[in-house]
């Protein structure tokens, strides 16, 4: 080396290598959200992206979910996208046969299906600071390379069992209504069927004439509103797809009552309390006029206010208590056997089968997100939550985590449908990304004390919501994180987070090229 080159490299810091990017935006999951996402950056010039997916389609909870009766519990009208209206929905609540269909069909007409990586698990995303990209290694040993990593695995997506003495010694056969297992036949069988949510009262009426017996076992209550089951005629289907506007009409109609309901009695339950009570007197008498025995109509009736655990509708739920073959049981499970369950009271009762309607993992480490996600500094983001609680930016960005964006992020959820969440949350993650490209840079953080102004905005706004203002203890509600915070619903009104995710100041930002 000559005596200049030699100075030269004292004067001048060696380059970094370059590590090459596959994609410039990577998306895990393929649920709705996943492919929201991926829409969106079609449609605003962004296509070079892929979605990693570890099962072997997509479509997320509409793929997973297949027990019997399942179905949306929002009106389909607007538990759809917004670009793509389906004038052939069978009925204002569409089934998860049709939901599925509609999702592959988003997919094929929008060009998602070319992005998909199936049989591709994440176990960890990290950020490498030195070249500025996320580095992603999946279960089975691929990595990728990205400069935008988008996080889009839900939150209704890890089974959660219950936790009981001796479930493991059961020697019939085990089955979460998340995973339904249709070889199995269960006519003529004692079933023991754990939960009495959103998921139990669709597949409790559809199961019952099958099984001998059938034990319901109830920890909490849900509220449950009348439900008038709306089959769409082929005459309304032919007005929604001819009538200029007919569908988008609909759609708009329902919107706002769905989300007047949650928004008033959710976030601005300090002042419409008074409608959570009138909804709860209803409830009670739905309750009454279709359970004959008086003891199992108080047994159902919720302890806890109108909106601190998920509500619903039913028509079909309730009636089956009248029926000789099927039992409310609401005393504690101690134990289970090889072939019973017992409860505390001492009683056994034998089983062939159990079914456990018992949810999901919400909000717990490995939940959300389902893999391992490290940022600046390695920092996990699961500790960063840890030890700051469940925060984000408008829901979507976390300090320290440049060029990451969550589908749903903490406090992202403002309307009824999920639709509203994917249109909001996948607009900021693409105003960020043109941005930097406008800006030539490759950069993009949200400043800390941007973050922690928003927080201090939504953690102020709470204390108007029924978490805080409702009689909850007893609700055992998914809503309520290890925390006692409720990170799912933003304490707003849906038309200003949309409005908020299109003009947010950017000034928020740190974009750059590095």
């Amino acid at each position: 080396m000559s005596e200049a080159t030699l100075q030269q490299a004292l004067e001048y810091p060696a380059k970094k290598e370059k590590l090459d990017i596959d994609y410039e935006t990577l998306i895990i999951g393929s649920g709705l959200s996943g492919i929201g996402a991926g829409i969106r950056l079609i449609k605003e010039g962004c296509p070079d992206f892929i979605i990693l997916e570890k099962a072997d389609d997509l479509g997320g909870t509409w793929r997973d979910n297949t027990y019997p009766g399942l179905a949306v519990d929002v009106p389909s009208l607007s538990y759809s996208f917004s670009f793509e209206q389906n004038p052939n929905w069978s009925s204002l609540y569409a089934s998860g046969v049709e939901m599925k269909n509609y999702v592959d069909h988003c997919a094929q007409k929008y060009g998602i299906r070319p992005h998909m990586r199936y049989n591709a698990e994440v176990e960890e995303s990290s950020f490498d600071e030195e070249h500025n990209v996320w580095v992603t290694r999946t279960t089975a040993g691929d990595t990728y390379v990205s400069r935008f990593l988008v996080s889009a695995t839900g939150f209704l997506t890890v089974p959660k069992l219950p936790i009981i003495d001796g479930i493991e010694t059961f020697k019939g056969k085990v089955m979460h209504t998340g995973r339904w297992d249709h070889s199995y036949d269960m006519t003529g069988k004692r079933v023991g069927f754990i939960g009495t949510g959103a998921t139990g009262i669709q597949a409790v009426p559809e199961i019952v004439d099958e099984c001998k017996t059938l034990d319901i076992y109830q920890r909490t209550p849900i509220w449950l509103l009348p439900k008038k089951e709306m089959p769409f005629s082929e005459r309304t289907q032919e007005i929604f797809a001819t009538v200029p506007g007919a569908q988008w009409l609909a759609r708009l109609v329902m919107m706002f009552f769905t989300d007047i309901v949650m928004i008033n009695l959710l976030v601005y339950n300090k002042y419409f309390s008074f409608a959570g009570k009138k909804l709860q007197d209803l409830c009670i008498d739905h309750i009454r006029n279709q359970v004959d025995d008086p003891a199992t109509q108080e047994a159902l009736i919720p302890k806890y206010d109108f909106g601190c655990k998920r509500p619903s509708f039913t028509s079909k739920f309730y009636p089956v208590f009248n029926r000789d073959d099927t039992n409310l049981v609401t005393d504690p499970i101690e134990r289970i056997t090889e072939n019973a369950i017992v409860t505390k009271d001492g009683t056994v009762r034998e089983i062939d089968m159990l079914i456990c309607a018992t949810g999901f993992e919400v909000f717990q480490k490995g939940s959300v997100p389902t893999y391992c996600v490290k940022g600046k500094g390695d920092l996990d983001l699961s500790d960063f939550w840890e030890n700051n609680r469940y925060q984000a930016y408008s829901g979507s960005t976390v300090p320290r985590f440049p060029n990451f964006f969550l589908m749903f992020g903490p406090y992202s959820v403002c309307t009824a449908s999920w639709f509203g969440m994917i249109d909001t949350q996948s607009k900021h993650l693409v105003r960020c990304i043109k941005e930097a490209k406008k800006r030539n840079a490759n950069y993009v953080e949200i400043k800390e004390s941007a973050n922690e102004k928003d927080f201090k905005k939504v953690v102020a706004r709470t204390r108007s919501t029924i978490f805080k203002t409702g009689d909850c203890a007893r609700s055992n509600s998914y809503y309520f994180d290890r925390h006692g915070d409720s990170p799912t619903i933003r304490p707003t009104m849906g038309f200003l987070h949309w409005f908020n995710t299109r003009f947010f100041s950017m000034k928020n930002y740190i974009i750059e090229n590095r």
